[in-house]
């Protein structure tokens, strides 16, 4: 478990204030100065060194995404744009830093536009998260009051300015690409790639854009160093990690843990265990809705990491715990989940628009048990057209829910489908109702 001398969130549940004074308290903006006059240099090389990954969902590593924007600031500007607009079910954690730990966010925003030679920030904000951007505005307001941001930001020199833009609640805003459109004005579709924001982004020039979480972790990072941090967790696994666990738990939070920690401890210790004993547990979501579900037997030893998961076709994502208790219809869940990624698809690809709809629709059948047994196989042929074939991930992330459903649950939709020659004749039916016709 992590000790309290290492958590980086110390307001995670409100207990003290949000304001200036009691973020310094904490730490917050103390020797920012001192910080940037190392050189941006030295900033990026503390992050390489720290094995910090994005904490988004795609786990990148931070300090290489920094390094890929020009070192020179050509006749394009450059931008930082912060990935606010968290839309996955089950993640609440950016949510939690705009309420309670803005000015972290706020001066980790200032550092990492300095690494990158950005002088403008904008944070794009889900739309659902209105009161959230109302108090983080409010601690913007103040930091340029005090000149943290602005002119000579910090007394750096440096000039630096940040705006929020909110979305409209779109899930695949959450894409950076799609973000990048929607922050232009434009509707909230997918580019290809190549080329990359950190060469062509924002407006087309250079642009960095990070998660909320990645970018608030920063300066601590930054001054208790990289090698501090990067002996938290494994390797290639660093630090702590924000986790919300909601689902069929005594007590749903978000809490602060070290990378690694067994999800099991995650559950039982910070949660009050799953709804009727561990024993009682069906499957969980390790990662927010669009990672493959897990079942008990793999869920009693699992490591919460970006490489434990992936060894078992899974992902950490947002870190995002869903827990899923023996009293749920495990198949119903997932029908319900695809029906969230059917309507959230852009539409711009045929597989996904397409798919996600045919995926919805099969899940709605097994769940009334009215599926024939061909459409199992059909099922995840479907999952596999769409998986890699669009241009974003959402292709991927409406797809591995099912695929985890179909690969650990079989036994439960054969069982509830009857899956019998007589209902496979009636299944037939509708599609021979002119079969009088050639009896005649």
């Amino acid at each position: 478990m992590l000790k309290d001398k290492d958590r980086i969130f110390k307001n995670l549940y409100n207990d003290n204030g949000i304001d200036l004074i009691s973020a310094k308290k904490r730490g917050d903006w103390i020797n920012t100065k001192d910080l940037i006059a190392k050189g941006k240099k030295w900033i990026i090389d503390e992050i390489k060194l720290s094995e910090l990954r994005g904490r988004g969902g795609a786990g990148f590593p931070t300090g290489l995404k920094w390094s890929f924007a020009p070192k020179e600031v050509g006749s394009r500007p450059h931008y930082l744009v912060i990935n606010a607009d968290e839309s996955e079910p089950g993640t609440c954690k950016d949510r939690d830093i705009l309420r309670f730990e803005p000015h972290k966010l706020l001066e980790g925003c200032l550092i990492a536009s300095y690494a990158v030679n950005a002088h403008v920030c904008y944070i794009y904000v889900r739309g659902e998260y209105y009161n959230e951007g109302q108090k983080l505005q409010s601690s913007i307001n103040e930091a340029y009051e005090n000149n943290l941001i602005g002119k000579n930001a910090c007394g750096t020199g440096w000039d630096f300015d940040i705006y929020i833009h909110y979305g409209a609640g779109a899930y695949i805003c959450g894409e950076e690409t799609a973000l990048l459109e929607s922050l232009e004005g434009k509707k909230g579709q997918p580019r290809l790639k190549p080329p990359f924001p950190a060469l062509i982004g924002l407006y087309g020039c250079p642009t960095i854009i990070n998660n909320v979480e990645t970018i608030a972790i920063v300066p601590t990072i930054l001054r208790r160093g990289g090698d501090w941090f990067s002996k938290i967790g494994r390797s290639k696994n660093t630090g702590t990690k924000i986790f919300c666990i909601s689902g069929n738990v005594n007590y749903p939070c978000n809490v602060e843990e070290e990378m690694g920690i067994s999800l099991k401890e995650l559950i039982e210790t910070h949660a009050g265990g799953v709804v009727g004993g561990w024993d009682n547990l069906q499957a969980v979501i390790p990662g927010g809705s669009s990672m493959p579900l897990l079942p008990k037997n793999v869920c009693d030893t699992i490591t919460m990491d970006f490489d434990s998961l992936v060894a078992e076709k899974s992902g950490l994502g947002t870190a995002g715990i869903v827990v899923i208790n023996k009293d749920q219809d495990i198949i119903k869940c997932m029908a319900r989940i695809a029906r969230f990624y059917k309507h959230e698809s852009c539409g711009q690809c045929s597989p996904c628009r397409e798919g996600s709809g045919w995926m919805w629709r099969m899940l709605e059948r097994m769940a009334k048990g009215e599926a024939s047994r061909d459409e199992f196989t059909m099922l995840m042929d479907v999952t596999k057209q769409i998986e890699g074939h669009t241009i974003c991930a959402f292709g991927e992330g409406c797809s591995w829910p099912v695929q985890g459903l179909l690969k650990h649950f079989k036994k439960e939709i054969e069982e509830r489908n009857n899956f019998n020659p007589a209902f496979k004749k009636e299944r037939e039916i509708p599609y021979l109702v002119d079969q009088h016709l050639l009896d005649k």
